[in-house]
């Protein structure tokens, strides 16, 4: 009786939010969804995604998890498809009980093909992660598997930096025609 504190209603939202963006970034079990063309984009060649710090496969060293202090781990993409408008990237886990979204950062230039240690391509635009933070939110358990999807998309997402992680993924899933992964399997 009576209304839920708030706490309440924000671990309502923050795990309604979660359940979306795992959705809407595993829908059809190839890291993409939406828009019309899903089985054609689904038969794409697919983006190469490598690190330098990070083996395909491979542990996620601590640095970049929330024990460590080094924010994102460099990564380097390449064989992005011609038409492609802009890149984006999202780092999730495919927890078994919802997914959390730890970065987002959208509207990179389709010629950058790397993302130095701790930073942001200049232009890009961070959104949301499934805690409502904007940036790069270091995964902390180290039992998941993490995600490093980047995307080519035939258009600029064009969304305002810290935009809603729904809207945000939404976007990225109605404007992809190529993506690529580099997974680590779990934290150091």
């Amino acid at each position: 009786m009576g209304q839920p504190n708030t706490s309440t209603r924000r671990a309502r939202h923050t795990t309604a939010v979660a359940v979306t963006a795992a959705f809407v970034v595993v829908s059809s079990g190839c890291g993409m969804a939406g828009g019309a063309a899903s089985a054609e984009r689904s038969q794409l060649e697919p983006i190469s995604v490598s690190s330098p710090r990070v083996r395909d496969g491979g542990p996620l060293p601590s640095d970049y998890s929330c024990k460590g202090s080094a924010g994102n781990p460099p990564l380097r993409w390449s064989r992005v498809p011609d038409g492609t408008k802009s890149v984006a990237i999202v780092v999730d886990n495919n927890a078994r009980y919802g997914g959390e979204v730890n970065w987002v950062v959208f509207d990179i230039d389709p010629r950058t093909n790397e993302l130095a240690e701790g930073s942001v391509p200049v232009g890009a635009v961070e959104g949301g992660t499934t805690a409502g933070k904007v940036g790069y939110s270091p995964p902390c358990n180290t039992q998941e598997n993490y995600r490093f999807t980047v995307y080519a998309l035939d258009a600029k997402v064009g969304l305002d930096k810290g935009a809603s992680l729904d809207k945000t993924l939404k976007s990225i899933a109605g404007k992809t025609i190529a993506w690529g992964r580099l997974t680590a399997a779990h934290i150091e």
